[in-house]
């Protein structure tokens, strides 16, 4: 027969699905009767009467069934003070009270790229060895997880979402919410109540910065961005047309007002690069970066020049620059100088 000391050593590397400690740990055995081939227990779970506690009550029959145990008996109650031990908790803890750099992603129209460049600058964040979060915050016009060829959606347990992973970035976004495709017909007061869901709902962890992709121009949810984050910092995407950079100077303004730093500018498709000559051709003109920089007192932090993504079967993602490619590395370049500017 099984002494209750062994029985609690059998337990121990069983976690507490809510708590995320394990059950003895967690003091969560609050009976136990042990006779020859049988094992009584009384568990206080987080959630009782929930998926988890299915779960977990197999994985303890399973553990002291290995151990030689004939049968075993469980009953579950729900945890007293379960509310307040779960939200005490590092892993609920809101995205807005931890030491995580914010960093929106903005520009004052759309087709500049500016989504390529949060992926881009997300992915080359973590490639530097941070902990990194992305946030699709264009609402209307989600387009992140089809841009990092991510197919699967968030793991939800219990009343915890947690994002999914990819390329070493967690990322959240409204397209995981909607079905077939289907149009987002909201309006601001839910748009913001969707941005709240995604800082304080969603199990982050500890990051050392979430991008946050903001939609184009300085509508609704770029100005609940402003308001909810006051000490995010903000870069700018613009072509290098002058009138591209023109209408970016409005977003960069926004920024300025709200008091968010303005880190600097990116100038995406700057130029084409012959891969036969290396002769460059200014395709959309020159000089908006430079103009809009000067304007907002910051500076181009990198030029992107035109140019598709190396495309992998086994590992699909249509608008990553892998690292070590010749645009990957002006992204390495730019997260490099962001990490300096945000650290330095």
């Amino acid at each position: 027969m099984l002494s209750e000391d062994r029985i609690l050593e059998i337990l121990k590397p069983i976690q507490e699905p809510f708590l995320h400690k394990s059950i003895v740990e967690a003091d969560s055995i609050k009976e136990m009767k042990v006779k020859e081939n049988y094992v009584s227990l009384k568990i206080a779970i987080a959630q009782s009467n929930s998926p988890e506690q299915m779960q977990l009550q197999q994985e303890i029959v399973n553990a002291l069934k290995s151990a030689g145990v004939e049968s075993v008996g469980l009953r579950f109650e729900q945890r007293e003070n379960a509310h307040s031990e779960h939200a005490s908790g590092g892993e609920n803890k809101s995205v807005m009270e931890k030491e995580t750099t914010f960093i929106a992603v903005a520009s004052g129209k759309g087709g500049v790229g500016k989504s390529t460049v949060s992926v881009n600058l997300a992915t080359s964040l973590a490639q530097e060895g941070k902990k990194v979060g992305l946030i699709d915050a264009d609402i209307y016009g989600f387009s992140v997880p089809d841009m990092m060829g991510i197919a699967e959606r968030p793991r939800v347990v219990g009343e915890q979402i947690f994002p999914v992973e990819r390329f070493g970035v967690k990322v959240i976004s409204m397209a995981f919410f909607v079905e077939d495709n289907a149009p987002v017909i909201w309006r601001g007061p839910m748009l913001g109540k969707m941005l709240t869901n995604f800082f304080n709902d969603i199990e982050w962890g500890d990051l050392d910065y979430l991008i946050l992709d903001l939609p184009p121009g300085t509508g609704d949810v770029a100005l609940d961005v402003h308001k909810m984050l006051p000490q995010s910092k903000e870069i700018i995407v613009t072509t290098p047309h002058p009138t591209a950079a023109f209408v970016a100077a409005r977003a960069g303004a926004m920024a300025l007002r709200t008091e968010h730093e303005v880190l600097g500018v990116v100038e995406n498709m700057a130029y084409f690069e012959s891969e036969t000559t290396g002769e460059k051709e200014y395709v959309f003109g020159q000089g908006g970066g430079d103009k809009l920089a000067d304007e907002l007192q910051t500076e181009v932090l990198g030029r992107i020049p035109l140019g598709q993504p190396e495309m992998h079967e086994e590992d699909f993602a249509p608008s990553i620059y892998r690292e070590g490619s010749r645009i990957g590395r002006i992204y390495q370049q730019i997260a490099q100088k962001v990490i300096e500017k945000v650290e330095g």
